[in-house]
């Protein structure tokens, strides 16, 4: 592995180690992110994991950037992956119904399987946490079989409910709040993903694995679960 170093601002450094994804490169991002918080210590102010990057952003107050560049080569020296199974395992139970995921129908269409064999594909693989982004607490999960993948919406919605659960390409996630979003909507969970009272405010950590476990709408509801179909919502 030869990590390339771009910069990003004048206090902002991208380490790139990968150049495709792939749920391998996952214990060595983690090995990286405690190397490079090690390494900055309280001159780190902010460092960013996702597939193949992590940006680093350092205080220039305290470095300069070509002090920051050698920080980065003396941490990634001779790096090691981080031993597997470290994570947290969560499982999300999930209701997969037409009426909060519009595009399960379309996506069985897609891959000509039925609604069912979908649902049972997308629910019998443990994901990998890759990264946190676009909102609070949403975690860009992966990776989905091949035949279930699918390009995002071309024009996104405006309003998704918290807790839908998509797919676009070969990731999955859910969100944790009401927000846009152009993923395929194929089912939502109760699961409370972000909450400010949680220490870390997210569920999910880069490095966790998710399980999505199909439940019935009668145990969706007694979970918590909203079921307001998404177009009464928008």
């Amino acid at each position: 592995m030869k990590p390339r170093i771009e910069v990003v601002a004048i206090d902002c450094l991208m380490v790139r180690l990968f150049e495709v994804i792939a749920e391998d490169n996952m214990p060595w991002m983690l090995a990286a992110t405690r190397r490079l918080r090690e390494g900055f210590g309280v001159a780190l102010v902010d460092l960013v994991p996702s597939y193949t990057t992590l940006m680093v952003h350092y205080d220039l107050t305290a470095l300069n950037p070509a002090q920051a560049r050698e920080l980065i080569g003396l941490a990634l020296a001779e790096l090691q992956p981080e031993p597997k199974g470290g994570g947290r395992c969560h499982v999300l139970p999930v209701w997969y119904d037409v009426s909060v995921g519009p595009e399960l129908t379309w996506l069985a269409q897609r891959s000509g399987l039925a609604v069912e064999e979908v649902m049972r594909r997308h629910s019998q693989h443990e994901y990998q946490v890759f990264a946190l982004g676009f909102a609070p607490g949403f975690a860009f999960m992966g990776l989905v079989e091949e035949v279930l993948a699918a390009p995002r919406l071309n024009t996104p919605r405006k309003r998704v409910a918290a807790g839908s659960v998509g797919i676009a390409e070969r990731q999955t996630a859910a969100y944790p709040a009401v927000s846009p979003g152009g993923w395929n909507l194929i089912g939502r969970t109760p699961a409370k993903l972000f909450d400010r009272e949680r220490d870390g405010y997210s569920l999910m950590q880069p490095g966790d694995t998710v399980r999505f476990e199909a439940v019935g709408h009668a145990e969706f509801i007694n979970l918590g679960g909203d079921d307001t179909p998404l177009e009464a919502q928008s």
